[in-house]
């Protein structure tokens, strides 16, 4: 099973065994880190899950969409490794990813 490290906005690191097959909200969500909300509950129509990804992890990322780049347009904690932890689909590929939640805007 493929492990997520999940740094909340206290700095706290949290290690996760994933489920191959979610997204990596569902994953971080279903370990109980109500950190991110989710509130369109994966459907890429809000800014709630919102996350940076390592450096070391961005080149194994899928591109982002459109829709995802607006989204994030619309945070004011955006950067280059701004994602949105629903559209990133965890697989064994991804084994140690390292995320940390974005401030909450």
């Amino acid at each position: 099973m493929p492990k997520l490290i999940v740094v909340t906005r206290e700095g706290e690191e949290r290690e996760i065994d994933g489920e191959a097959g979610l997204s990596v909200m569902e994953v971080i969500r279903d370990a109980g880190i109500d950190e991110i909300l989710a509130l369109c509950g994966g459907c890429c129509s809000c800014a709630t899950c919102h996350v940076h990804v390592d450096p070391e992890f961005a080149a194994k990322l899928p591109p982002m969409s459109e829709d995802e780049n607006d989204l994030l347009d619309s945070s004011s904690d955006r950067n280059e490794n701004s994602r949105l932890s629903c559209q990133i689909d965890f697989t064994d590929a991804l084994d140690g990813l390292r995320v940390t939640v974005a401030a909450e805007d």
